[in-house]
């Protein structure tokens, strides 16, 4: 079953392709559903700049919200981790419980 993270970010690939060290593993892009002569078949889709990908909690980044599935991206180092931070601005937000 998918697990979802506590958190994560959405950002379009172009973004993401701006990293020196972008590899994309697109064997884990996720189908789309095609009707073809009345039939639905699954083919593969291309991904364009323009796609939104998530950035996970763990820096990982995935083709839909779910942190375990669909990851394009996972090769996590201190250079990715200081692009997610410098580049796009990513911070994950301290939910502190406020008692009344």
């Amino acid at each position: 079953m998918a697990t979802m993270g506590k958190y994560c970010k959405a950002y379009l690939l172009k973004q993401f392709r701006q990293f020196n060290q972008w590899e994309e593993n697109t064997e884990n892009i996720r189908k789309e559903n095609q009707e073809v002569d009345g039939q639905t078949i699954e083919i593969n889709r291309e991904l364009t700049d323009e796609d939104v990908l998530y950035l996970q909690e763990n820096y990982i980044v995935t083709d839909g919200i779910y942190k375990d599935e669909n990851i394009i991206f996972d090769n996590v180092t201190d250079e990715w981790k200081e692009f997610c931070h410098q580049a796009l601005e990513f911070e994950i937000p301290n939910y502190e419980v406020v008692s009344g």
